[in-house]
Parts: C-alpha cells; sequence; structure tokens
C-alpha cells in the first residue's frame, strides 16, 4: 500500500530509502539517528562530514552502505517548544523534503521514523497527524510505497478522545446481546426478509448472479464523478492494483482492499455492505478490525489514514492494499 503503518526496527527496513531524524550538524546523536549510524558503519559519518549540516525542515541524502536501504535521508525536525513557534510547518517541511529527495534519486520506497517525537518532545498524536497529512499530500501526485514506522506499538496512541472512544465502542461489541442484523443495517443481514422462490434449473441460478466486485466498483466510481486515480489514492491502494481490478471483471480483492474502496468512495454502510458482498465478504461484529471501520463509516468518517492509525493502535490489519 502507498502508506504503512509498520511496528519495527527501520535500520532493518528493505527499502530505497530510509529517513533518518537528525540533528542540525549531521554527525550522528542518540535515538534513531545514533542506530542508523551504528547500523551504516562508520562510512556514514565520513560522508555525512562533507554535507556542511542541515537546517531544520530541511533533508539531506547519503549512501545507505551496511543498511539494507541504497541511500539514509537525513532531515531535521523541529524541537517542541509548545506548539506556537512554527513546529507544525518546519514538521511538515522536513517530511515534504526527504520524500522529494527520494523522488530525485528515484526511490520507489522510503521508510520514515515518527520524526521529532523523541528527545525533541513532539506530541506523538499530534507528530503522527502531520506526518500522515505531509505524506498524503505528496503520494496524491506521486507514486510511491512510504513506510511509518514505529518502534515501539506499545508507546503509539492515536488522540486521547477517539482512542477512548472506541475502546468503549469495541467492549460494547463483545457484549452478549439478542441477535440482530449486523450494524442494524438490512444489507449487511443477507437476504431479504421474504422467501425467495428457488431456481428450477443451474442456468436459472446462474442467471440471477448480481454485479461482480470490479463491475460494481467501476459504476460507483462513475456515479460518483470520481476519476480512478482519485479513487485508487483516496483508498491507498496502488496503480498496479487498481489496473489488475479494472482488467479483470471477476477479481476478488481482500477484504481490507474492498473495505478501502467503500471508505474511498465515502459509500453510507448499506452500501459499503453491498460492495463487501461483492466481493465475497460481510462486516462481522465478532471482528476488531471490522467494528473499528464500521465505527468510522458510521458516523461520515472517511480520512482512510485516520481509520489507519486507529486500526494500528488497535493491533489491526491496515485499510489498502
Amino acid at each position: 500500500m502507498p502508506l504503512a503503518i509498520v511496528s519495527g526496527d527501520i535500520t532493518r527496513m528493505r527499502v530505497d530509502a530510509i529517513v533518518n531524524a537528525a540533528n542540525e550538524s549531521l554527525l550522528g546523536g542518540g535515538g534513531v539517528d545514533g542506530a542508523i549510524h551504528r547500523a551504516a558503519g562508520p562510512q556514514l559519518l565520513a560522508e555525512c562530514r562533507t554535507l556542511g549540516g542541515c537546517r531544520t525542515g530541511q533533508a539531506k541524502i547519503t549512501k545507505g552502505y551496511r543498511l539494507p536501504a541504497k541511500y539514509v535521508i537525513h532531515t531535521v525536525g523541529p524541537v517542541w517548544r509548545g506548539g506556537g513557534h512554527g513546529e507544525e510547518a518546519l514538521l511538515a517541511s522536513a517530511y515534504r523534503s526527504s520524500l522529494q529527495l527520494a523522488l530525485a534519486h528515484g526511490c520507489e520506497s522510503v521508510a520514515f521514523p515518527l520524526i521529532s517525537t523523541g528527545v525533541y518532545g513532539y506530541p506523538k498524536a499530534e507528530a503522527l497527524r502531520v506526518a500522515t497529512s505531509a505524506i498524503a499530500d505528496f503520494l496524491r501526485a506521486h507514486e510511491m510505497d512510504v513506510r511509518l514506522v514505529v518502534f515501539d506499538r506499545d508507546a503509539f496512541r492515536i488522540d486521547g478522545a477517539l482512542y477512548a472512544d472506541l475502546d468503549a465502542h469495541l467492549s460494547r461489541s463483545k457484549a452478549p446481546a439478542r441477535p440482530r442484523r449486523a450494524f442494524s443495517a438490512p444489507v449487511c443481514a443477507g437476504a431479504a426478509d421474504g422467501a425467495v422462490q428457488p431456481p428450477a434449473t443451474l442456468e436459472q441460478a446462474l442467471a440471477r448472479r448480481e454485479e461482480t466486485f470490479s463491475q460494481m466498483l467501476l459504476r460507483l466510481i462513475d456515479e460518483k464523478g470520481m476519476t480512478d486515480v482519485e479513487c485508487y489514492k483516496k483508498a491507498n491502494l496502488s496503480r498496479k492494483l487498481f489496473s489488475k481490478i479494472r482488467s479483470d471483471s471477476g477479481y476478488r480483492p481482500s477484504k481490507p482492499t474492498a473495505m478501502a474502496f467503500a471508505v474511498a468512495l465515502e459509500l453510507p454502510m448499506e452500501q459499503a455492505c453491498a460492495l463487501l458482498q461483492s466481493a465475497g465478504f460481510a462486516f462481522s461484529r465478532a471482528s476488531a478490525f471490522d467494528v473499528i471501520v464500521e465505527y468510522f463509516i458510521a458516523r461520515g468518517k472517511y480520512d482512510i489514514f485516520e481509520i489507519n492509525e486507529a486500526l494500528f493502535a488497535f493491533g489491526q490489519n491496515l485499510l489498502g492494499g
């Protein structure tokens, strides 16, 4: 998927470039900066000495040396001083500058740490919002796989009020209750209430087939007045995957892919259920993944990156390819 949040060690990421949250000297430091220098070896520091430092919000590039990545992009994020000293603009600039350097050097994949959230003290939830916004703006115009690497998943938290609300929503979904239609949306329940006359022959049964996922998706894109590019980018999917869907009327997507399109098209719950059913899926109260996505759709909140932040925080797969 074009933008993914992952947990792990950024020095082990097999991407074209990793981003180093450096200081203005570019001569190494603590945290992720020190880890990258240790993993890359002394040649990285030797090259950094030739760069003449880097201003806050800007970026410079070196070779990756012993790292799996071909390049290291060094960027300097702002020190948090309460939010009233241009920190947000500087942090967004650090992401944009890094992405432009990656693009200029032909990188197809890049991995970022959550810049400025270590000793620089930028609040993690706000830093994540700036990061996803800056990366999403870039991806609207360019094709690249971008990873936000969170070293400690346990320390990752989305907005406190949203986290508490989602936690309560998930708890309610586990509570025993009388049998009911999924999410109180009739289409999620499957067949209509009335009895349906069974087909007399196999030919009659086949004639009753409804739209395939690809057919329904392409129809909905047209009805929404969207372009293909607008749709797959809002769905956090690649052009390559969308091309497969468009060229194969019988394409069977994964459930996260089908849900991603429902979010990208900003479908109300009933239509979202219908799109999932066309791919052979349904929302389930037994799945935390499903409950979280339903939470956002039911409230008309269709920012796929916000949804993915919540999914990551609760240890679920992300929407997209």
